[in-house]
């Protein structure tokens, strides 16, 4: 991984403009830019789409590999804006309340209140 990072995508990168090239005598892995511009950014931009699109935490956390989904929250649970909506929804159906009411992202139980 760290060769194809450091040999391919960042001077793909730099060749695009999006990072500095590697500076005059540097080695090959000697590269200005940040962690944030590695290849594994887009494993975290897919699994933050998947969430937010409503993907099971379960399904993307065997389709990233991890040992657990409570690893797959740990990382990802503030992508996951409608946390809680649904078994709100549920519960008010049931007791005869309007279920359609969304919780805000300020709402004490959204993980994006954090």
């Amino acid at each position: 991984m760290n060769t194809w990072n450091t040999c391919t995508w960042k001077p793909a990168l730099a060749k695009a403009g999006v990072i500095p090239p590697r500076a005059e005598g540097a080695k090959a892995w000697q590269w200005a830019a940040a962690p944030k511009d590695g290849f594994h950014v887009l494993r975290h931009t897919y699994a933050s789409i998947m969430l937010e699109a409503g993907e099971s935490v379960v399904t993307l956390a065997r389709w990233l590999g991890h040992s657990s989904p409570a690893i797959t929250l740990g990382y990802y649970a503030h992508f996951m804006p409608e946390a809680g909506c649904k078994g709100r929804g549920t519960i008010d159906g049931l007791l005869g309340e309007r279920g359609d009411r969304r919780a805000r992202r300020d709402s004490p139980d959204s993980p994006q209140r954090r």
